[in-house]
């Protein structure tokens, strides 16, 4: 059954690349933060008439697949002549988009979507630094990736997301993916990065928080800065979180190591509010 599916999925892949020049590119991208809400939010998007999702949600083109080609990237989306029909015949916009939480954190995706998609807009959800921190090492160890304490892996972290790290020209580095527990919290110094390809104007920075709390509205202006009518219902319910669990996860961070981190991250975060001009009150 398994070589079945494997046997499909080449042949599906196959198609789609080979008739990408008839297919669209994305009008947006979620580039993250991990473990700040993507996934959901990017649900809440393609459930709307107006959205039409890419293959997978995380396509990770710009980031581990970049080598497989721009032909390849756009047969995960949609074909022409569908936004077509759905445009002259249905009468209503389409737009199409993907999101890969890795994207805001690797260094070289900056500049590889700026030089495919110049005019694509992004969206980057922020989580406080801490829970971030907290919710993407129990998700590591929920997979079986992580063998060390939370403590341990942030002593250690420098030094482990530098092993492999000259892989990231081609592809990505296991370390810099997965261990990069404080790295990948420091907003700042990657959306300046971000800075210097787009204008602020194209990116729209939602607090993860109040996704959590009030999905509704922030739906509402995620379908504003898109221009999509807000013609799609989404409850306003709490969110939830899932974890893989298949391994055993911790329950809570010690006190002195989350104080320890909320020292760590006040300059970090001081500089994000001056440099995004919000106090997101962390």
């Amino acid at each position: 059954m398994n070589q079945l599916m494997e046997i499909a999925k080449t042949a599906v892949t196959s198609y789609r690349t080979a008739t990408s020049s008839l297919r669209l590119l994305p009008d947006f991208i979620i580039i993250g933060t991990a473990r700040g809400g993507t996934t959901s939010l990017y649900n809440y998007l393609v459930k709307h008439p107006n959205v039409a999702s890419a293959l997978t949600k995380e396509v990770h083109f710009f980031d581990c697949h970049y080598q497989k080609g721009v032909s390849w990237y756009r047969g995960q989306f949609p074909a022409i002549p569908y936004k077509y029909y759905r445009e002259t015949v249905r009468r209503r916009t389409l737009i199409t988009g993907e999101a890969s939480p890795y994207y805001m954190f690797h260094p070289y995706v900056p500049g590889r979507i700026a030089a495919l998609l110049p005019n694509v807009k992004l969206i980057v959800l922020l989580r406080n630094p801490v829970e971030r921190i907290f919710s993407h090492y129990c998700w590591e160890v929920g997979w079986g990736n992580e063998n060390l304490s939370l403590e341990e892996a942030i002593k250690h972290e420098e030094e482990r997301i530098k092993v492999g790290s000259e892989k990231l020209a081609t592809g990505n580095s296991f370390n810099h993916r997965h261990f990069s527990y404080l790295a990948r919290s420091m907003y700042a110094d990657q959306l300046e990065r971000w800075f210097q390809y787009f204008s602020r104007a194209q990116l729209l920075l939602i607090k993860s928080e109040e996704l959590y709390a009030e999905p509704a509205r922030i739906f509402k202006e995620t379908l504003d800065f898109l221009h999509i009518p807000n013609g799609s219902k989404v409850l306003n319910r709490r969110y939830k979180q899932y974890n893989k669990q298949k391994y055993p996860i911790p329950q809570q961070m010690a006190p002195e190591t989350r104080q320890h981190l909320v020292e760590i991250f006040k300059p970090h975060n001081e500089r994000l509010y001056k440099l995004v001009g919000r106090n997101f009150g962390w």
